[in-house]
Order: structure tokens, then sequence, then C-alpha cells
């Protein structure tokens, strides 16, 4: 059974086999969290992602998508980027849905590399502006949804960046439970 786990803290430091990278479409570094990986994983992870846009996603990395690289000078295994969704209220479904197939499409590809332990940020939180309550609801019940039917997977960790974001989730997970 998965272990699903929250910690505050920061995900560059998380020694884990997945790092999971709230990426921008053109995966080559940005802000928040995509710039702190790309910061402190070093040189080897903009090299691959260039890479990947030079082969398969020459337009980018589609919004819900997942594709995964080295991590560099992370203490990881693997770097799994994917697009979370700007937050647009007045189309909550679509949006939602691709909120959740980043948590989905993350840790199949998660899988596939063979990794025991994945580690998560809240996904579109921050400048892409999804309230943290559902973006909470919506990773943990995206997540249940692939490590409830049986998974390879020994541990999830949403590792949360402040004490509002790890509140939101601890109150989601508490109301699943």
């Amino acid at each position: 059974m998965t272990r699903i786990t929250l910690v505050e803290g920061d995900i560059t430091e998380q020694r884990v086999d997945v790092v999971v990278n709230a990426a921008n479409t053109s995966l080559l570094g940005g802000g928040g969290v995509d710039g702190a990986i790309h910061r402190k994983g070093g040189p080897e992870i903009l090299a691959e992602c260039r890479r990947l846009r030079a082969s398969h996603y020459g337009k980018g990395l589609p919004v819900g998508r997942a594709v995964a690289t080295t991590a560099g000078r992370l203490p990881a295994r693997w770097v799994v980027h994917t697009v979370g969704p700007v937050h647009l209220p007045e189309e909550y479904e679509e949006r939602a849905g691709l909120l959740a197939s980043c948590y989905r499409e993350s840790l199949r590809v998660a899988a596939e590399l063979g990794a025991r332990t994945v580690a998560f940020p809240a996904i579109s939180t921050g400048v892409y502006r999804w309230p943290l309550e559902d973006a909470a609801r919506i990773a943990l019940a995206a997540v249940a949804e692939v490590t409830d039917g049986g998974s390879e997977l020994e541990e999830v960790r949403f590792v949360l960046f402040g004490r509002e974001a790890y509140g939101a989730f601890e109150r989601a997970a508490e109301q699943r439970s």
C-alpha cells in the first residue's frame, strides 16, 4: 500500500526517486518550483529539456501531460515535468480535469521509470492562481485514484512550501479519511 505523506519544506531537498516539477510548457525553466528545480538541479536538466523540445515537444509540453529528465544535482534520480493549468473559473471543469491529469500522468511516468518514491509540489497554486483548498482536494483525489487500485509506489510525498499550503493539504487529507 502506498503511503501518502505531507511535509512542509523545499522540494529540491527531497531524497526520493522522482521529484515532480510544476513546469511551464516551454520546459526551459521559469519561476517558483520550476526555477528552483532548474537552479539547484543544474545545467543537465536544462540540456535534457532542450533535447525534448528539439525532438518530441517542439511546441512545448501540453498542459496535463508529463515527461521525465535526469535530476542533475538534485538528491533524486529523475525529475518528472508536468504543466498545470492556469485557474480560470469560467473553464473550471475542463481545467480541474487537466490538473488531476498532471498528478495521474506524473505517477504513470514515475511507474514507467520504476520509481518507488515520488515528491509533488502543489501544482498550479503559484502564478497559475489555483486556490489551495481546491488544488489540494484535486491532487489527493487524483493520487488516490492511481494508488488505491494497487501500485508499486511506496510513498507519494506532497512537499508544500509554507504553512498555508501545508494546512490546505492537511485539511483536504482529513476530509478524505
